[in-house]
């Protein structure tokens, strides 16, 4: 999952409950007490921001501010709408729309719906990349997130199901969207939302949760190590489609067949805390979650090398040691032929990137690229868990992206290294190190790892991705 960072820091506060006592020997509470309660408001915008306070939009750091206003032209069946203008791609202002709409104050209960809806349409036929609730620059404890939603120019009812309201009795987070250009070749474009609220539809039906994508994962790990869970919820909706969400973990019930190996954190994070084996499994409002992760820990982690190199003759993709470059994707999943997921994970306050069921994966790195023509070299750290393949054959391409700074775009220059079995010690951190030989590499863009000659390497860790100069 990419992280997003925000404009904006929590607002800390405290919501309390408060009563009057009725002052006796046994101190019992009154019968004419009435206990504060949270407004059930569903309504977030019809017409107008319903009940949302006066400051309630907040941005992504990165997208266009102004990109979100009140449209007085244009409504589903009224006279008004949220208008997003997402911006082009090049737009010094923001190159995405996106934000949170957050209650200002005390939050809602919501226990009593189980969907939130909206009417949308677009200028052009566009997908918007991701949409939903429970975004509230907190914990985000209940975050929902609805991704691919695909607008054309008419106005289209939309639902997003609540995996479970009984947890959304304080709930602040009413809306939040990101959408960009990456589907319209970085032109902006315009869509409107109406009415927008949380419903009681009724017709949410057959949940199907499932964590890992419901896939029973074994993972080899080590002690210290924390592990995130991603879980999605699915339900049947009254027209027949089958919706799927991404749920927050918190949402679920987690329970691990060995709590001296490892735990789950109600945020969903699973900590190894001992050598030995454990299966983590999970419920949602009752119902048994497809996907597992068995845990099989071999005990104490030895990082990486720490590097030593001087900060000024470093570019860095990834590691804690320096300050790293933007990248947009360490794993992109190119479909259709990629098999590669990420178990990435963090071991002593240290990130590691690890790669499963690997046939080829790639770091993308475009916005800006990367100008190396004062560096000579590409450093990596790679581990492999386990036995080293006897077939092992490992391929590692840099691509620059020549002048139009733009992947495939048809000046592209690469230079690919080969490296076999003899290199790799197994549960060994190694050192990749090698020139840059390229003509050009003042718009490096990516690096790409690959299995060659029906090589059968399936799972390593990486650290200290680096470009560097003597």
């Amino acid at each position: 999952m990419k992280n997003r960072k925000y404009i904006y820091l929590k607002n800390s506060f405290i919501l309390g409950l408060f009563f009057v006592a009725s002052v006796s020997c046994e101190r019992e509470v009154s019968d004419e007490v009435e206990f504060a309660t949270l407004p059930k408001t569903g309504e977030i915008f019809t017409d107008a921001p319903i009940g949302l306070g006066s400051n309630f939009y907040f941005p992504f750091e990165g997208s266009k501010v102004t990109a979100w206003t009140v449209d007085e032209n244009e409504g589903y069946k009224s006279n008004a709408s949220m208008r997003f203008d997402v911006p082009n791609a090049d737009d010094p202002d923001g190159n995405f729309a996106g934000a949170i709409f957050r209650v200002d104050g005390a939050g809602r209960d919501l226990t009593e719906y189980d969907a939130l809806t909206f009417w949308a349409k677009a200028s052009q036929g566009v997908t918007i990349g991701e949409m939903g609730f429970g975004t509230d620059f907190g914990e985000n404890k209940y975050q929902v997130t609805k991704t691919g939603t695909s607008l054309s120019t008419n106005w289209v009812k939309y639902i997003i199901p609540i995996p479970d309201a009984s947890k959304l009795f304080e709930e602040r987070g009413m809306f939040w969207y990101s959408a960009g250009t990456q589907n319209t070749g970085g032109f902006g474009y315009t869509f409107w939302i109406d009415e927008l609220k949380f419903e009681k539809l009724g017709t949410i039906a057959q949940p199907k949760p499932a964590i890992f994508n419901g896939a029973d994962i074994v993972q080899q790990t080590f002690t210290g190590i924390d592990i995130t869970i991603e879980g999605t919820q699915t339900f049947n909706l009254g027209s027949g489609i089958n919706q799927t969400v991404l749920a927050a973990p918190s949402y679920f019930t987690f329970s691990s067949t060995n709590v001296d190996v490892a735990r789950v954190s109600e945020l969903g994070v699973v900590s190894v805390l001992n050598a030995g084996t454990a299966t983590i499994t999970a419920i949602l409002d009752g119902v048994k979650a497809k996907g597992s992760l068995t845990i099989e820990s071999s005990g104490g982690f030895e990082l990486a090398p720490i590097p030593t190199r001087n900060p000024s003759n470093v570019i860095s993709i990834f590691s804690d040691t320096y300050t790293n470059v933007p990248v947009d994707f360490f794993n992109g999943y190119w479909e259709p032929y990629q098999t590669t997921k990420s178990a990435d994970f963090v071991a002593e306050g240290n990130h590691i990137l690890n790669y499963t069921d690997f046939n080829f994966v790639g770091n993308q790195f475009s916005n800006p690229t990367v100008d190396a023509s004062q560096k000579s070299n590409l450093h990596i750290n790679m581990y492999i868990p386990g036995e080293v393949p006897a077939n092992m054959d490992f391929l590692i391409t840099i691509v620059d992206f020549g002048p139009d700074k733009a992947d495939g775009g048809g000046d592209d220059t690469r230079q690919q290294v080969f490296f076999d079995k003899a290199k790799w010690v197994p549960n060994t951190w190694i050192t990749l190190e090698f020139p840059i030989t390229m003509t050009n590499k003042n718009n490096i863009g990516l690096i790409i790892y690959e299995n060659i000659n029906f090589s059968s390497l399936k799972n390593f860790y990486l650290d200290n991705i680096y470009f560097y100069s003597e």
